[in-house]
């Protein structure tokens, strides 16, 4: 018996450390929001857009998941088609960041390799576009899901109760096979995306002198942090097979495995975007520490109202 509460009390201090990690990503990237909304520069330059986007995207992410996670160890139940809502909102959400990642990526080839052109294909104007490109390539995985679901669900479907999980609009073994399918070939194009960008990035940077070549190592290596974040997305793809696995064999482990994967593959790929753009992009940086000091120092004032003029 003490060892079965032990258990529940070890799951219980995971529940509460969660909460603490996503209130404190939450509360980041909310500073950083308020950051880009401050000064019309960033609302106007489509890397800090695409950026913005990502942060929507992550804050969104992780409060669904998290509200999964309570309601799934409390064992509340709720409505079907109230889960139906959050399953389109997640499903959408989980494509979104690393689409706007792809996006982020080309937008550094096109600064680097083709800078002449770049005024012009990364205007504000293309930035708007490309949200709506990103949000309709997102919605595909999840129409098709959705679609053979309400082929297949009876009437009396959405008006039970139960505990949301994903799993419940799988009904057939194969439509799992589907979503993982289209969930791959997605993946497999950004990441062709990610290595063609890198090469391209890469032969400039070796011709490259100066500043020049200063600058373009700095993209190079945003690009590889891409890269790395695209790595844990997919990574997230293959933890259903993993935990079903497990899942036949022990339920502790399964729930140790479970947490675990939570915590690698979805909390962290979107924690990185913050390290990526809002700590090692040196305009943001300034823009932050302005903001984050409320402007009351007068040397970070001075830094700052410099960069945006320079």
């Amino acid at each position: 018996m003490a060892t079965n509460n032990s258990s529940v009390y070890k799951i219980n201090d995971r529940v509460i450390l969660v909460q603490v990690l996503v209130s404190l990503f939450l509360c980041i990237n909310f500073l950083l929001m308020t950051t880009f909304l401050m000064r019309d520069f960033f609302y106007t330059t489509m890397r800090y857009i695409l950026f913005a986007i990502t942060l929507l995207s992550d804050s969104v992410f992780l409060l669904m998941t998290d509200i999964l996670l309570i309601l799934s160890y409390f064992h509340f139940t709720i409505q079907m088609w109230l889960c139906l809502i959050m399953y389109i909102v997640l499903s959408l959400y989980t494509f979104v960041t690393p689409v706007t990642l792809t996006a982020m990526t080309l937008e550094r080839y096109v600064a680097i390799c083709m800078p002449l052109r770049h005024g012009e294909l990364c205007s504000t104007r293309s930035a708007l576009h490309g949200i709506l490109i990103i949000h309709g390539l997102s919605s595909v995985p999840c129409i098709v899901v959705l679609s053979i679901f309400f082929a297949s669900a009876t009437h009396s479907f959405y008006t039970k109760s139960g505990i949301c999980s994903v799993e419940m609009f799988i009904l057939h073994t194969w439509q799992g096979h589907i979503r993982s399918a289209i969930s791959e070939f997605y993946f497999l194009i950004m990441c062709i995306t990610i290595v063609f960008s890198y090469v391209k990035i890469m032969k400039v940077a070796r011709a490259a002198s100066g500043e020049s070549k200063k600058s373009t190592w700095k993209g190079l290596r945003t690009v590889l942090l891409h890269g790395f974040q695209l790595l844990l997305c997919l990574i997230q793809l293959w933890c259903p097979f993993i935990e079903a696995a497990v899942l036949q064999t022990n339920f502790m482990l399964f729930i140790n495995v479970r947490y675990f994967n939570y915590v690698t593959f979805i909390l962290a790929p979107r924690c990185l975007s913050p390290l990526i753009y809002g700590l090692r992009d040196e305009i943001f940086f300034h823009a932050l520490k302005y903001y984050a000091l409320c402007g009351l120092y007068k040397k970070y004032q001075s830094s700052f109202h410099d960069k945006f003029k320079s």
